[in-house]
């Protein structure tokens, strides 16, 4: 991936990127959808599906859960795991850390695609849930890498000074021991948000997810394939947003952590 991105101009990585982003957030906008038409027809710019319906309007819809469900559950994931890790790392008692991290690693070695795909059964059709899913199967590793990124900035001196100054323990988190913690999470974000557009597709193509008929990009992937040869954009133009964001991402995101590590090298 790293010779990848070196070949890769940043505007081409860029617009790899953009592009699906910019359809999932103003797609549901657009209204194109011709009349219904025959399945896997050529009606209209992009054909049909096999229910008959525009494929165009079926891209610009269904960008809103492929993209949005991964962005949410990425964020939840920070924003519990961040917390857990930023309280174990900081506290003063050895059993605190062990009562949070502990089960954590409990969770670690679970199949995250297995407990998502229990859990978006169990709830059918729920984006809220499996969002939720996808969110906490990150947590335990978010959790550990911001409690590691951690540990050194809030052992320090200056923790210890400003706690002193009676400094509030958010104030201190966010202003001091935060900071710390940007690097690694700046690293880890793009393998995450990937990973998290991976799981949600996956769930989502193999019918577990969202309803058959919903719009979203990985759906209709799964409910086309079998015209592929008959109608080859009803699969190929949701396919390519998700490849197209996913390696785009990848190759900004490494491109991203190799230009932060130089100057740190430099410096040593």
């Amino acid at each position: 991936m790293r010779r990848l991105a070196a070949r890769f101009p940043v505007a081409v990585s860029a617009t790899l990127v953009v592009a699906p982003l910019v359809v999932a957030v103003f797609g549901p906008f657009i209204d194109v959808r011709a009349t219904p038409g025959l399945p896997y027809d050529s009606q209209g710019v992009l054909g049909t599906d096999g229910l008959g319906r525009d494929v165009l309007q079926l891209v610009l819809d269904g960008g809103r859960t492929a993209l949005g469900m991964a962005f949410g559950a990425v964020a939840i994931a920070y924003v519990v795991g961040g917390l857990i890790g930023l309280v174990a790392a900081s506290t003063r008692h050895r059993w605190l850390d062990e009562a949070l991290i502990r089960p954590l690693d409990v969770l670690l070695p679970l199949p995250s695609l297995l407990v998502i795909s229990v859990v978006a059964v169990g709830w059918r059709a729920s984006a809220f849930a499996i969002t939720l899913a996808v969110a906490m199967v990150n947590v335990p590793t978010v959790a550990r890498l911001v409690r590691a990124a951690a540990l050194d900035a809030a052992s320090s001196p200056v923790v210890e000074a400003l706690r002193m100054q009676r400094e509030s323990w958010i104030g201190v988190q966010l202003g001091y021991v935060g900071r710390a913690v940007l690097g690694p999470v700046a690293a880890d974000i793009g393998t995450r948000i990937t990973l998290a557009v991976f799981l949600v597709a996956s769930v989502n193509f193999l019918g577990l997810g969202l309803s058959p008929t919903a719009p979203d990009w990985a759906v209709s992937v799964s409910r086309n394939r079998e015209g592929l040869l008959l109608q080859p954009w009803s699969v190929l133009a949701p396919a390519l947003l998700l490849v197209s964001f996913t390696l785009g991402f990848n190759l900004l995101a490494d491109r991203l952590v190799h230009q932060t590590r130089r100057p740190a090298e430099v410096t040593r």
